[in-house]
């Protein structure tokens, strides 16, 4: 009973521009022991399903190789013996492989989240890859402690906007940048301190004070100025190379200020290191989703524009645009 019928699912063709997407019918997961089965409402967007699409990032294996999606928001629609966190209709969030543009995805029922109170399936869809991401940079990877000082790349992007509010939440001092001053100006509000518009100044020029975090998905290119401006003892964590992953840079500082270089991503890793975190997560950031004593939530999703999953190619472009603030969620 757990894998007859079909589903609609977003489906890449081929490689190749937002044309090689379409809407089709795919067999329904199979709901395999200690799994759930998620019906999908809503599912984020990433640079990741733009890399894939363009024939540049291949699911990992065990999961869709042509339907994208790396983050869901839904209610459970199956569960198997064994499973007993979750019941049939409740409300989960999490990050998968791939799949998520599907109408159903199957999941470990370690992996799932339960999506917080008062937030919407659209906004629950904008928390799981871009916080849980963020969250494992900076308090992981990065050891971020209270009154450092962190920089983060692209501060204006999904991962900026979650990564700005989990560094305040940490008591550190937020230093953000981008190409946009009307980015830097609403990003205010979600945890930074200091904007610097690269398309006007460098921010080496900028930075005032040596940085200890450096949050970089910038790459190669600007290696060189993240070594320059982090103070001793500092640590970069690359997570991606928006501007190439090709570089010539002078390495000395690495070894005069005792430097780390620590690289990650979030798709590749396997049940053993995404449960321990979705836990840790769960724990300590997942409360500050909601209201407490008649404040506000101290973290929110940032959701710049919904589409139907009819318009994935409409979104996908918007996306690529780079004119966004925050999150692209598509919804069935």
């Amino acid at each position: 009973m757990y894998v007859t019928g079909s589903m609609r699912a977003a489906i890449y063709e081929g490689a190749g521009g937002p044309e090689v997407i379409a809407i089709g019918e795919v067999p329904k997961p199979e709901v395999r022991p200690e799994h759930i089965r998620v019906r999908v409402h809503a599912a984020g967007l990433n640079r990741a399903d733009i890399i894939q699409r363009r024939g540049h990032y291949a699911a990992p294996s065990g999961w869709p190789a042509n339907i994208p999606g790396l983050e869901y928001a839904g209610e459970v629609e199956a569960v198997r013996p064994g499973v007993t966190q979750w019941r049939v209709g409740d409300r989960v969030m999490g990050l998968v492989g791939g799949g998520a543009q599907a109408e159903l995805v199957v999941v470990h029922q370690d992996e799932a989240l339960p999506i917080p109170a008062g937030v919407s399936y659209a906004e629950a869809a904008a928390i799981p890859e871009a916080f849980l991401t963020a969250y494992d940079a900076l308090v992981t990877r990065g050891r971020l402690q209270p009154r450092e000082r962190v920089l983060i790349h692209a501060v204006g992007s999904g991962l900026g906007t979650a990564a700005s509010q989990i560094a305040k939440q940490l008591g550190a001092t937020v230093i953000g940048t981008s190409r946009s001053s009307d980015k830097l100006a609403r990003a205010l509000v979600y945890g930074l301190d200091v904007g610097i518009d690269t398309s006007r100044t460098p921010f080496p020029e900028a930075i005032g004070e040596p940085v200890d975090v450096v949050f970089d998905v910038l790459g190669g290119p600007a290696l060189a100025d993240n070594l320059a401006v982090l103070a001793p003892r500092g640590r970069l964590i690359l997570l991606g190379f928006l501007a190439g992953s090709q570089t010539t840079a002078d390495l000395g500082p690495l070894l005069r200020k005792r430097l780390e270089i620590v690289g990650t991503v979030m798709r590749t890793r396997g049940l053993e290191e995404r449960i321990p975190l979705v836990r840790e997560f769960g724990n300590r950031m997942l409360p500050l989703f909601e209201p407490r004593f008649g404040q506000p939530a101290a973290l929110r999703p940032v959701l710049e524009r919904t589409y139907p999953m009819t318009q994935l190619a409409d979104a996908h472009r918007v996306l690529e645009g780079n004119a966004t603030f925050g999150k692209v969620v598509v919804v069935w």
